[in-house]
């Protein structure tokens, strides 16, 4: 009989992935992920909660459970990573690299030395013939968060709800009594549950307030608490002439720029501006697993659509203008439902 280990967040989606590799006839290990356990001022970390969860489900199925303290190397592979990105100015995505370096590179190196033969993860996901591949339920696939993973983590893993829809998923936990059927699913900082980034970023980095200016003219009409809080894109969240997104006309304004070292905030009312628009990206820190095509499709962000586009390896070029995405999030590579690979925009 050959074991699985399945990491198990307490939510709906690993349980489900739990009770699928029983019924395939796997030993199956429960393991919850320690990630993080710290309380922020005002905002409670629900990892308590969910390990309670993951551990209730375990009972219900009659498996083995363990949890797995990663807290020290998550800090330092994960949210030191996110912070000195932000410090750059960077909109990074921690979802990413959590991916990369805890579970499916820290869970799944201990889970093998314990005589594991696959490790398994509630993503909606599939692979195909060794390759990572879309999930069938469209608008839930992940795969734009698990690019990263090693072809050899990748060759041990089992995505049992890859094949299924969130409702299905839900219902056939319902059907085996799994209490947390219709647990909410979490939002926010993929570590501390409900906190929003900004929250979480003023614990950990010294913010100057500084100029929104126009970029046209350079006339300041406000002011900002970090360079590092706005996207480009942004329209939300600007208080202008103590007015939220715009100024006299009614038209709303955009971020437009960020001036790190000189911590100011260009934005403009023009959606046609040069600084919004791009017909080409260039990706650093570029991860390929499969053989490329030089035509191909690519996601800026998760969920959204899939484009079509060339990459020589470093740049890539669209055939038509694309909203441009903020640095430090991830443009990911697809030949039809195979994932290719992806790079960080740079």
């Amino acid at each position: 009989m050959q074991t699985v280990y399945v990491g198990m967040s307490g939510g709906v989606d690993s349980s489900v992935a739990a009770l699928l590799l029983l019924q395939q006839g796997y030993k199956v290990v429960g393991v919850y992920m320690k990630n993080w356990s710290q309380d922020l001022p005002g905002m409670k970390c629900p990892w308590a909660e969910d390990l309670a969860d993951a551990k209730r489900v375990a009972v219900k199925l009659g498996i083995d459970f363990e949890v797995w303290d990663f807290e020290k190397e998550y800090r330092e592979k994960v949210v030191e990573y996110m912070l000195n990105e932000f410090r750059a100015g960077n909109t990074p995505n921690p979802d990413i690299m959590c991916n990369q370096e805890i579970k499916f590179k820290l869970f799944y190196e201990k889970a093998m030395e314990r005589g594991a033969d696959f490790i398994a993860t509630g993503h909606y996901a599939r692979t195909i013939n060794g390759d990572l591949a879309r999930a069938v339920d469209e608008n839930k696939d992940q795969t734009y968060f698990l690019y990263r993973i090693s072809e050899e983590a990748l060759a041990h893993t089992i995505f049992p709800t890859g094949e299924m829809t969130k409702p299905e998923v839900k219902k056939l936990a319902e059907k085996h009594g799994l209490h947390n059927a219709y647990k909410k699913e979490s939002m926010g900082v993929c570590f501390v549950g409900e906190v929003g980034m900004k929250d979480f970023l003023k614990e950990y980095i010294d913010m100057e307030p500084g100029e929104i200016r126009e970029i046209e003219s350079e006339k300041v009409l406000g002011y900002h608490e970090g360079v590092i809080f706005y996207t480009i894109g942004q329209r939300h969240g600007l208080y202008l002439n103590g007015v939220e997104g715009e100024v006299n006309d009614g038209l709303p304004y955009y971020v437009v720029k960020k001036d790190v070292k000189n911590n100011i905030v260009y934005v403009s009312k023009n959606l046609n501006s040069d600084e919004l628009w791009t017909d080409e990206l260039k990706l650093r820190d570029v991860f390929i697993r499969s053989q490329m095509k030089k035509e191909m499709s690519v996601r800026l962000r998760h969920r959204a659509p899939l484009i079509p586009a060339t990459f020589d390896g470093e740049v890539l070029k669209f055939a038509q203008k694309v909203k441009r995405p903020a640095s430090g999030q991830s443009a990911v590579l697809y030949d039809g439902e195979i994932c290719l690979g992806g790079g960080i925009i740079a």
